[in-house]
């Protein structure tokens, strides 16, 4: 059980506290509600770009790591498609430092233009390292724009293009800071060794005054339900063929988003688990596969990729693949594998919450997305699922019309038996 206060200043910033005596340790996080969902198509890869100007330096600090790391902590950052968070951690008897330097990297910071220039040069860098020079670094463009088409999901984080991050203006990146970078907008989570009344004093002192602006009320389009399936080749210069199967899945907070963190975990968690049992290692179709759910906010996906064996078409790959889906639709799993991945899940949440940082981080993202309370709840939702309700989420996902299929082929690859698939 992870106790928590939580409350709300005057500008509209929530606050939450968890306090943790064992610990000689304090995490400060703020999480901000934006993400590359909420970036201009022409601008995408901006979220991620100005997690990057957030270390630059404000007016009153030049280089926000120095301070951290005189105090004996450290600091890093998120981007997703739907939050930033930033998360630093020191002795208990710095926690004054830590909620100074986020309050003022909140309020003040330079932007300044050469250290714009350098960071923007950075993250186009990191683009081409990533996903252009990277065998299946551009995996997830592919995968977006094929699953996608009215959500701006249909991009990854990192951007669209790295035309898109060249395009990015100092004047764009104040004018994000300013529609998003608002208190209203900001979820702040300190756990660790503290005193509740002087964190609440503290926090009140730095951050209450803060004057909120209007945040950014850009509207996110629903995706149409996906009605037929959709296929895609990709050839490139990769060593060995690979196929991705995406399928639709619900948001984060629906509790039928957990049956589908079971399915992948049947499928794909662990060496013994199925596909790996018995596609890599009896049949020999791949040379490694997996399944795992992008965990959205909003409506995400269930996503199968695997590496195929030398001398295997891909077609012989792909049905293999729908064989084994197909058997989660038609049977009922059996109660003692349930009962392994159940527990399973429920190790992974349990030694997670050992760590200060994810404490801080869970609660904060959980009120992100509506129900704070599903950092004590998940346990009994993965408790609860049962068999049945496992085939019946199965029939509904692994619908052959809610499915989004690539090929990632060697560029050597004749395409003339492919072509239909395009």
């Amino acid at each position: 059980m992870v106790n928590y206060e939580r409350f709300i200043l005057d500008n509209g910033m929530t606050v939450i506290l968890h306090k943790d005596l064992s610990s000689p340790m304090v995490v400060v996080n703020i999480l901000y509600k934006v993400g590359s969902k909420n970036e201009d198509q022409k601008l995408t890869g901006l979220a991620h770009l100005f997690e990057h100007l957030m270390f630059t330096g404000t007016e009153t600090v030049s280089d926000f790591d120095i301070p951290i790391q005189q105090a004996g902590g450290d600091n890093n950052a998120f981007t997703s498609n739907d939050v930033t968070n930033y998360y630093s951690y020191a002795p208990a008897n710095n926690l004054a430092l830590l909620l100074w330097l986020e309050a003022d990297r909140m309020t003040k910071l330079s932007l300044e233009a050469e250290e714009f220039k350098v960071q923007k040069k950075v993250v186009i860098e990191e683009f081409y390292e990533t996903c252009i020079d990277e065998p299946y670094g551009d995996i997830w463009h592919h995968i977006c724009k094929l699953a996608y088409k009215k959500h701006p999901y249909k991009w990854p984080v990192i951007g669209n293009r790295p035309a898109d991050i060249k395009r990015v203006t100092q004047l764009d990146a104040k004018d994000f800071y300013l529609r998003n970078y608002q208190p209203s907008n900001a979820i702040l989570t300190v756990t660790g060794n503290f005193s509740e009344a002087k964190v609440r004093k503290m926090i009140i002192n730095q951050f209450n005054e803060i004057p909120n602006q209007p945040i950014d009320q850009k509207i996110i389009p629903k995706e149409p339900k996906q009605r037929q399936q959709r296929r895609k080749i990709i050839y490139a210069k990769v060593s060995v063929p690979a196929i991705y199967i995406a399928f639709h899945i619900p948001a984060r907070i629906d509790e039928e988003f957990y049956v589908c963190d079971l399915l992948s975990d049947i499928l794909a968690s662990g060496r013994s688990a199925r596909l790996h049992e018995s596609l890599v290692k009896k049949k020999k179709l791949f040379s490694s596969i997996d399944a795992y759910t992008n965990g959205t906010s909003e409506e995400g996906l269930l996503v199968i990729d695997g590496k195929i064996s030398e001398g295997v078409s891909p077609e012989e790959a792909e049905a293999a693949i729908w064989t084994e889906v197909d058997d989660l639709m038609n049977h009922i799993v059996d109660q003692r594998e349930l009962d392994k991945i159940i527990n399973k899940s429920i190790s992974t949440l349990t030694f997670s919450e050992y760590s200060l940082t994810n404490k801080a981080m869970n609660l904060a993202y959980f009120e992100s997305i509506g129900d704070i309370s599903l950092i004590n709840t998940e346990y009994d939702i993965y408790q609860n699922i049962s068999a049945s309700s496992l085939q019946r989420v199965a029939k509904k996902i692994f619908d052959v019309r809610n499915s989004c299929v690539i090929y990632y082929l060697k560029k050597e690859a004749s395409p003339e038996k492919l072509v239909a698939l395009v």
